[in-house]
């Protein structure tokens, strides 16, 4: 099984910058990841949903907090998970409809499939079925979706939505951040 290299240039204070645009070229999301506090802080900004997202995540890329921003300063999302999979907003509501997820699927962005494939010790050929908390940038509606992941070779995953039926061939590079999402973003940095 190959691990994935660290994050060196997570390290340096302006972190690792990763650059996708949308399959016609047209937008672009910019996503940064820092080694802070003993974890990972990563901010992504989405150009053609106009959105800015925060994931903390554990040294072991497990999901802590996620924030989502649309057009006011104050977070208009803020989920946090104990790492346990039991999952509340920062107001203190527990949204039980979510226990049982370890990740977050944000659609408009190629950034979250790489949680499970961080986070999910899979051999080759080995697949994993888990739910996930999927939100909805547009309504912030958060639910509950069945993934799957297959991993096919070092480089390469399956990945696939149980709900919909929907699947796609990702590639990963040596850190195991998606490369291209095939009919949706293309990596260009």
């Amino acid at each position: 099984m190959t691990s994935y290299a660290p994050f060196t240039a997570a390290h340096l204070p302006e972190g690792h910058v990763v650059r996708w645009t949308t399959w016609d070229g047209e937008h672009v999301e910019t996503t940064t990841i820092r080694w802070e506090n003993e974890g990972y802080t990563v901010n992504g900004a989405v150009g053609r949903e106009r959105v800015e997202y925060v994931l903390r995540l554990s040294a072991g890329w497990q999901v802590r907090q996620f924030i989502l921003f649309r057009d006011l300063e104050e977070p208009d999302l803020w989920l946090a998970t104990d790492g346990a999979g039991r999952w509340g907003e920062m107001n203190g509501a527990h949204r039980t409809e979510l226990d049982g997820c370890y990740d977050i699927d944000l659609a408009c962005t190629p950034f979250t499939n790489t949680l499970p494939i961080r986070r999910l010790p899979l051999l080759q050929g080995d697949a994993a079925e888990i739910p996930v908390a999927f939100v909805d940038s547009e309504t912030l509606d958060v639910r509950q979706v069945m993934q799957r992941y297959t991993r096919l070779d070092d480089r390469s995953w399956r990945y696939e939505n149980l709900d919909t039926g929907f699947g796609v061939l990702l590639e990963v590079d040596e850190h195991g951040l998606v490369h291209d999402y095939p009919g949706e973003f293309r990596r260009v940095s």
